[in-house]
């Protein structure tokens, strides 16, 4: 490698990991004093890039490390004798001897999973049952018969994009829920569940599993189901019902890595094998034609809305009714409840606000004063049907488009702890949600869907490291060995947890604890860590995917701490920072504790490696390896994930989901925003996020993540309404106005969700979103500020970020802090 940088670059390239610190000190005490703490940044299907050397899945099972509480998979740090056909474990020291078919070995003629270039490397388990994805459609009715049709124009394409063997259904909601059978016959009918009732989950379970168990008359459904006309049984057997006892994990001595749940007996058949399936769930090629007609059948709830009042949407109902179809007929199998959501549920479980209009849903205020009289119960109700879901490997995806609120505060769970996508949009019938749930259905070169379901990850750790927790969209598979710290931060007190979705993008952070004292080590030693995924892929087949990476020790006391302080990445503890002080403001709901917890961390970091003289502000340095860092910290003090005002909460949780589950370089752009100038005098270029940079003669293009925003200055502005630019002697104008829009629909076209698309112009209404962002170094209380007499003043009273480091570097070089 070149250069340190390119060695983590590549790292990430290839690996999907990413670190905090790139080298660690020997003992604890030394690295609770780096104040920010050892971290990784995962994505456990990174994509290899086309210039890497690609090893397609290996189809056998990995050879595992004999010692009973470690389990490590055989990988490419690991010391091999080829002579006596054995192999030393990194995470134990234990020797292993190679099983009978790997007799072959040397040097010359290794396994993949030994090449050094194969850090990462991906199993096919053959013994495992194989399994198509499953989905779900709850479609909310009470909404407006435009909204409506683009919606079901949406859910049709959606359906065409489906492998032809994936499991469908269908429920639908006003004030009460439809599940719908789909029908080869022509005869449609539906179960009506009534949405006022919070249906015991075993009344529902047992009625369902009366139906599609078969051969009794069908009954009436639990909370006022419609009896069939003809009272016909369900159909063939109940996969996973009584009688289906879960099995052991294939590929795995004694289960999955760590014991993770293998899938059940019921659900799948030997490979190849159609899976039994119910009028309820059916494959797409057999129920194509149904469910189609069906979805084109879908009106606008009927039920009379008196004036002054809200619709009754009795959206908790709905998705009780799914996750509960769901963890009958297919418990511990990979599907998706995919729920279109038009408004706030105001009937029944999960309500969060009242049937008047006259009461407003609730605001960052009313939630501050207690004054929130739904939100408690709702949450509570929806937390349920979260672990539910979890439990089972079933996902919750939220579209929620509607101009107020719809209560995704409230259902944050169901999204965040199964991993389930989230959009936010104002309709249905905007290119943002049309575009975005197609993206979720793209597929690899291979035609398979990138998704992967049901997943689990296990992180196993060598001597000298521990697990203090994960800072993600998952949960905790309550799995505990000697790698689990005893504090813990995230979602620790775990070695395992549960990915019910991940997509190519998926990254979570791993907080780790320096477990060492000093002189326990060896020298020259290296810590491990070892990320063990196993899922079900898109195919239906189970996967296990295995990275595997390391990292020095040094010993600080003997000058190790000029190594560790250069091995800093400043991107990546400004995203765990993120992380962290988001999870305090969301979990303590305070978020002024969070933000003086933010400025202890900065000050603490700028007193340990900042070079200065005690009480000489000026005399204050940072070196490179850390000079971006204030600037990050503060623009996330300024941030849509800790300012909570001029924020709903409903967008407050979504901002924050997307940031726990983007990659390190996206969520950069979210703390900071980039900014580009396109101007006559040369080339695009990157420009200060600071008011200085908004000139007249420029055209801006920002990028915050949720907000993709062209701008143009006073000048352009004026020769835009001139129409300068149809004029062919200017054609260079028009060249000029074309380069951001070219630039802003390539970013459009590769993020997911899909970005809000903003064109703008000086004084312009929609300008506010990109002087909400800058650094207000210009202001109507310091109109004449040096260095930036040429920009635009906004109004506001936050400091510029030049005082906040005059402040900060009096802060830290103070011998009284």
């Amino acid at each position: 490698m070149a250069t340190w940088e390119d060695y983590i670059r590549s790292q990430e390239d290839v690996d999907g990991v990413r670190f905090t610190w790139n080298v660690w000190p020997h003992s604890r005490l030394d690295a609770q004093r780096l104040v920010v703490p050892i971290s990784a940044f995962f994505t456990p299907l990174k994509e290899r890039p086309a210039d890497q050397p690609q090893q397609p899945p290996l189809e056998y099972d990995p050879v595992l490390c004999s010692k009973q509480n470690c389990k490590a998979v055989l990988n490419a740090l690991c010391f091999v004798d080829y002579r006596a056909k054995a192999w030393v474990c990194v995470m134990c020291n234990q020797r292993n001897t190679f099983p009978p078919h790997y007799s072959a070995i040397s040097e010359e003629n290794r396994p993949p999973e030994l090449y050094p270039q194969f850090t990462t490397i991906e199993y096919t388990l053959k013994k495992a049952t194989t399994m198509p994805p499953i989905f779900v459609f709850v479609v909310d009715t009470c909404m407006g018969s435009d909204e409506l049709k683009a919606l079901k124009e949406s859910i049709q394409t959606a359906l065409s994009l489906l492998p032809a063997n994936a499991l469908v259904g269908l429920i639908t909601y006003g004030r009460m829920v439809q599940l719908h059978e789909l029908s080869t016959n022509g005869i449609s009918r539906s179960y009506v569940f009534k949405g006022t009732k919070e249906v015991n989950p075993k009344q529902i379970r047992d009625t369902l599993s009366m139906h599609i168990g078969g051969g009794g008359p069908a009954a009436a459904a639990a909370g006022g189901a419609q009896r069939p006309m003809n009272g016909a049984p369900m159909g063939g057997p109940m996969p996973g019902g009584p009688g289906g006892a879960p099995g052991p994990r294939p590929g795995f001595p004694g289960g999955a890595p760590g014991g993770a749940p293998g899938a059940p007996g019921g659900p799948g058949g030997p490979m190849g094998q159609a899976p039994p399936h119910n009028k309820f769930l059916q494959p797409i090629s057999e129920c194509d034609e149904s469910i189609n007609e069906l979805i084109d059948a879908i009106t606008v709830d009927r039920w009379p809305v008196p004036q002054g009042h809200r619709p009754l949407r009795a959206t908790g109902a709905a998705m009780a009714v799914a996750v509960t179809l769901l963890e009958v007929c297919y418990p511990s199998t990979g599907a998706r409840i995919m729920s279109f959501v038009g408004g706030a549920c105001t009937h029944g479980p999960g309500e969060v606000v009242g049937e008047e209009l006259k009461n407003p849903i609730r605001s960052w205020h009313t939630i501050k004063e207690d004054n929130a009289p739904f939100m408690k119960k709702a949450t509570k109700f929806f937390d349920g049907l979260s672990a539910r879901a979890v439990k089972n490997g079933h996902v919750i995806d939220m579209y929620s488009c509607a101009l107020d609120q719809t209560g995704l505060l409230e259902m944050k769970n169901t999204f965040n702890s199964s991993g389930g996508h989230v959009v936010m949009g104002d309709s249905f019938n905007s290119s943002l949600f049309k575009q975005t749930y197609q993206r979720v259905f793209e597929k690899d070169a291979h035609g398979h869907l990138k998704q992967a379901f049901n997943a689990t990850m296990e992180v196993k750790t060598s001597n000298g490291l521990r697990i203090e927790g994960v800072l993600g969209c998952c949960a905790s598979a309550g799995v505990k060995n000697a790698c689990v710290a005893d504090t813990e931060m995230g979602i620790g007190g775990t070695c395992q947890w549960k990915f019910n979705s991940l997509t190519p993008r998926t990254t979570l952070c791993c907080l780790l604890e320096i477990s060492a004292q000093g002189g326990q080590l060896p020298q020259n030693a290296r810590g491990y860590i070892q990320f063990v995924t196993q899922y079900q892929h898109a195919d239906g087949r189970k996967r296990i995917r295995v990275t595997t990476t390391a990292r020095n020790w040094v010993d600080a006391a003997t000058g190790g701490e000029q190594q560790i302080a250069y091995s800093f990445d400043q991107e990546a503890a400004a995203v765990t920072i993120g992380r962290l002080a988001s999870w305090r403001a969301t979990n303590e709901n305070d978020t002024p504790d969070a933000l003086r917890w933010l400025d202890r961390v900065l000050i603490r970091l700028c007193q340990k490696f900042g070079e200065y003289a005690k009480d000489d502000p000026n005399s204050f340095r940072l070196s490179e390896k850390f000079n971006l860092f204030p600037q990050f910290m503060f623009h996330l003090r300024r941030s849509q994930f800790l300012q909570v005002f001029n924020n709903s909460p409903d967008e407050t949780a979504y901002y924050r989901h997307i940031l726990f589950s983007e990659n390190v370089l996206e969520s950069t752009t979210m703390i900071q925003p980039v900014l580009f100038s396109y101007s006559f005098n040369g080339p695009p270029e990157p420009v200060l996020l600071d008011t200085s940079s908004i000139l007249p003669d420029r055209i801006l293009l920002m990028d915050d993540y949720f907000h993709v925003l062209i701008y143009h200055g006073q000048t352009i502005a004026q020769w835009r309404k001139l129409n300068y630019h149809e004029d062919p002697q200017y054609a260079s104008f028009k060249q000029l106005l074309e380069a951001p829009v070219g630039d802003a629909t390539s970013i459009l076209q590769e993020r997911f969700p899909m970005p809000r698309y903003i064109v703008t112009e000086y004084e312009g209404s929609q300008a506010r979103f990109l002087l909400s962002k800058v650094n207000p170094s210009l202001t109507h209380n310091n109109p004449y500020a040096t260095g930036a007499e040429s920009g635009a003043a906004v109004f506001t009273d936050d400091v510029s970020l030049q005082v906040f480091m005059e402040h900060l570097k009096k802060l830290a070089s103070s011998s009284s802090t």
